[in-house]
């Protein structure tokens, strides 16, 4: 939970098992377990979490094999909490399959392994040892601290209740079982020690800035979009999955948030300002009720091709919300939304922007080049 950059550190970790399209989440939690859980709480980006905690310490491996007595997969991947390794997922997991490994490793070359220990593999990337951090020095191949592990494998074998997974399982077990390691190149830091606590402080500001205000698009978003039609009243309104809970997360998570949404169905004739603005009564009170909150909404009811400045793409509804909370950094903001002009209006405005797909329509190619993450 160590902020870095204006959000837990462990914000970043569970990014990129979303942006990997992981199933469930279980987090390993001990001391202080309530400040987490009540941090992320069942829900992070319509992911579900849950939480495998240790009433009594377990140690890294016992706090492994409880984690997966909660899981279905045949596979998992396990991370450190501390360790940020930018790595594919994918390519590990493949790798793992293909070997029909019981635990794979992803490996990563350092400058010096002397604050890590090292990594010995054989040809085939079997791992045959692990050196001890006070027998290694200069450069090789350390444990990135990410694993894929067979889940049956695992609970099949006798261990006990509490035990270190690093010295009791993978050292003592090395050149014995079949573990294996992949040589991964990406981005590693581990924030265990003070020096680059301080180091991420400073890249994670440019690597990945910390968003503090929302734009919302409500259509395919919020809720589900009628095809070829327009939501006219809240009898016609259903909710996407996980919403409206899903703003309580965000609640926490952002200084303000802003429902931006382009309503031509009221400048058609289709239905009325009345209509709509007992809809959005409606959705806030929904929205209020699980615990989360729009500070302002925003709509545009022009008619495409007018060439309003109020219309996505055009931004003028962020201009609004900026013109009404100066304190608004466009740089600072995400934009979720899930059309082509939801991610232009990001663009338009310099924000990062985050795609809601239709998991059974392709993403276009025109909206990969322009959004920053795809859920």
């Amino acid at each position: 939970m160590a902020p870095v950059s204006g959000k837990p550190f462990l914000c970043y970790l569970m990014d990129r098992l979303v942006e990997a399209d992981v199933e469930r989440i279980v987090l390993a939690t001990g001391y202080k377990h309530e400040v987490i859980e009540s941090y992320f709480g069942h829900s992070y980006r319509g992911v579900e979490v849950i939480y495998s905690r240790e009433d009594t310490p377990l140690f890294t491996g016992g706090a492994i094999v409880q984690a997966a007595r909660l899981l279905r997969t045949d596979n998992f991947v396990v991370l450190n909490g501390d360790t940020l390794y930018d790595i594919d997922f994918n390519e590990l997991t493949t790798e793992h399959e293909i070997k029909d490994a019981s635990i794979t490793i992803a490996l990563r070359a350092v400058a010096d392994t002397s604050r890590y220990g090292a990594v010995e593999c054989a040809e085939d990337e079997r791992i045959i040892a692990f050196q001890e951090k006070e027998a290694s020095a200069g450069a090789g191949v350390i444990n990135g601290g990410i694993y894929v592990i067979n889940r049956s494998w695992l609970l099949s074998q006798d261990l006990p209740t509490k035990f270190s997974f690093e010295k009791e399982l993978l050292q003592a077990r090395a050149g014995k079982e079949e573990f294996y390691g992949v040589y991964l190149t990406a981005y590693f830091i581990d924030i265990g020690v003070p020096a680059d606590y301080y180091r991420a402080q400073q890249e994670f500001n440019k690597l990945h800035p910390a968003d503090e205000f929302l734009f919302i698009d409500r259509d395919g978003v919020l809720n589900v979009q009628i095809k070829g039609d327009y939501v006219r009243s809240w009898s016609q309104w259903k909710w996407q999955p996980g919403m409206p809970q899903r703003l309580s997360d965000w609640a926490r998570r952002y200084k303000r948030i802003f429902l931006v949404t382009n309503q031509q169905g009221v400048g058609k004739g289709l239905m009325s300002e009345a209509d709509l603005q007992d809809i959005h009564r409606h959705m806030l009170a929904d929205i209020e009720a699980a615990g989360g909150r729009i500070d302002r909404i925003y709509v545009c009811t022009d008619l495409e091709n007018t060439g309003s400045p109020n219309r996505k793409p055009a931004i003028g509804m962020a201009l609004q919300a900026q013109r009404d909370f100066p304190e608004v950094d466009f740089h600072r903001s995400m934009m979720i939304g899930d059309s082509i002009s939801d991610m232009l209006f990001a663009r338009n405005a310099q924000m990062r922007a985050l795609f809601i797909s239709d998991r059974n329509t392709p993403v276009p190619e025109e909206v990969r080049d322009i959004t920053d993450l795809i859920f």
